[in-house]
């Protein structure tokens, strides 16, 4: 059996939505201290719908896959539909990755939803605040860049 899915090495090796976005509504750094991985994903938002995400990895196929995946799973969604998404959903729709590479789709997790967060801050937009990762409690070693 293959280490990664056909999936994990198409997004991989042709990541979707990547880049920097100078225009972003939000913008949301994570990084993880255990393996170096660090995910900037940006959100273009209009009328409460993600109308463009953009992400730039530095890390590993897995990071890189799933921050691809990621982008492809909210862009077009409602905000509400984007901060359902999980890393569970990333990995279900990468097919799968290596139990040491799910840190991976956390990060993905935690990179949009602070995105999003970032978009409510800068509008002085209320939202309940366990929606969104704290990352200097998270046991993942996760923290925010």
């Amino acid at each position: 059996m293959a280490l990664y899915t056909d999936t994990v090495m198409d997004h991989f090796l042709n990541p979707r939505n990547v880049g920097s976005m100078e225009d972003a509504d939000g913008v949301g750094e994570v990084g993880n201290a255990k393996c170096g991985d660090i995910m900037k994903m940006y959100v273009k938002i209009k009328d409460n719908v993600i109308e463009d995400v953009r992400f730039e990895t530095f890390g590993c196929g897995s990071a890189i896959a799933s921050s691809s995946m990621a982008t492809e799973l909210i862009k077009g969604k409602t905000i509400e539909e984007a901060l359902a998404v999980t890393n569970k959903d990333v990995v279900n729709a990468l097919g799968g990755l290596p139990a040491i590479k799910l840190h991976c789709s956390v990060l993905a997790e935690e990179a949009l939803k602070t995105a999003i967060k970032d978009y409510y801050d800068k509008n002085g937009i209320e939202y309940d605040h366990t929606q969104f990762p704290d990352c200097d409690a998270c046991e993942h070693g996760c923290h925010m860049v």
